[in-house]
């Protein structure tokens, strides 16, 4: 089924917890239709009853809006004409799965996601019906129907593009809905912009959690700067050895990274600058403290199994993947005096 023209936009956000609520009531709030799709029953809940509350400096919203319970996907009669996903990078395959009978012939699947999702996503629902997305949002919630959106929609930022080199004649519609919770910019070689957010991920998520200090904390923390800086150059070196092509991202340019050598150091400190405030914690560090697994593995994991296949040693990827499965296991806390652990496993 494809959409009658005259019939607004129907948009679903398939995982409504921190930062998919925040968009989803963005969205609802400038008039666009809207429903959100979530796993936590209670979330599902108190968004029915209370509606969704976003808390943002300087102010807080709430947002009545149509709120699904996971297994309630089935129930759906009309299809969805985009869906933006902003479900765990090592969620995207069953989502997509369990959300494709429920999307328009023509319409779009948009991983707003961490990760390298667009190709997992384009396997299920097919390339011609998939867009990829790169986010900065930094947002938390610890209380059903609550979110805590440190980034609000005029410092939130996304990168959005097609799959194929030709592009997609849906793309600047879909950016249109997307701009209504941040800054939008369209981009020619997405998997090239996600790999480089993955640059930056590698870089501070996991890196920042295993202290269980905020990120400004860990990053002044004596070595973790150097540290960092090094699980960002390996992930850098091993992308553009897969044929990764070094873009600016964060609203950056060309010239911001004109020097290869510099960039991690640059694309840091655009972060901290721009997104960062100082009470600000990483997804990593929300998932750990809920007792949940976190996507280490599909960030700098996938960095070292892939530096492994190119023959690139990636000894700060392998020791900070070392520390989260240590954390994962129980057998570490995240805890500053995890850092002289991770310096001595990636001098080895």
């Amino acid at each position: 089924m494809t959409r009658d023209q005259q019939r607004p936009l129907r948009v679903a956000v398939l995982g409504a917890g921190a930062n998919g609520g925040g968009i989803g009531a963005d969205l609802a709030r400038a008039g666009v239709d809207v429903t959100l799709i979530e796993q936590w029953p209670a979330h599902v809940e108190a968004i029915r009853r209370d509606g969704l509350r976003v808390v943002m400096p300087g102010g807080e919203t709430v947002t009545r809006l149509p709120t699904l319970h996971l297994c309630e996907v089935a129930t759906l009669r009309e299809p969805f004409d985009i869906v933006l996903m902003l479900m765990k990078a090592y969620d995207a395959g069953w989502a997509a799965r369990l959300i494709e009978p429920h999307l328009a012939a023509d319409g779009l699947l948009i991983g707003v996601q961490n990760g390298m999702t667009a190709t997992t996503i384009a396997e299920v629902v097919g390339t011609h019906r998939t867009l990829g997305c790169v986010i900065e949002v930094s947002s938390e919630m610890d209380e059903p129907g609550v979110v805590m959106r440190h980034t609000p929609a005029d410092r939130s930022w996304f990168a959005l593009g097609a799959l194929t080199a030709d592009g997609h004649p849906r793309l600047a519609e879909a950016a249109a809905v997307l701009e209504h919770a941040g800054t939008v910019a369209i981009v020619d070689d997405i998997l090239s912009a996600k790999w480089m957010k993955l640059v930056s991920n590698c870089t501070t998520l996991v890196s920042t959690a295993a202290l269980g200090l905020p990120m400004i904390a860990a990053l002044e923390t004596p070595g973790m700067r150097e540290l960092m800086v090094r699980a960002g150059n390996e992930a850098l070196e091993v992308g553009v050895r897969d044929g990764r092509a070094v873009l600016p991202i964060f609203g950056l340019d060309d010239d911001d990274v004109a020097r290869v050598d510099a960039l991690v150091e640059v694309l840091l400190d655009a972060l901290y600058a721009g997104f960062v405030l100082p009470s600000t914690t990483t997804t990593v560090l929300h998932d750990w403290r809920k007792g949940r697994r976190s996507e280490a593995e599909q960030f700098n994991g996938l960095v070292a199994r892939r530096g492994a296949e190119l023959g690139i040693a990636t000894p700060a990827n392998d020791a900070l993947v070392e520390v989260a499965r240590r954390i994962e296991r129980g057998v570490l806390a995240p805890h500053p005096s995890n850092a002289d652990v991770l310096l001595a496993l990636a001098s080895r």
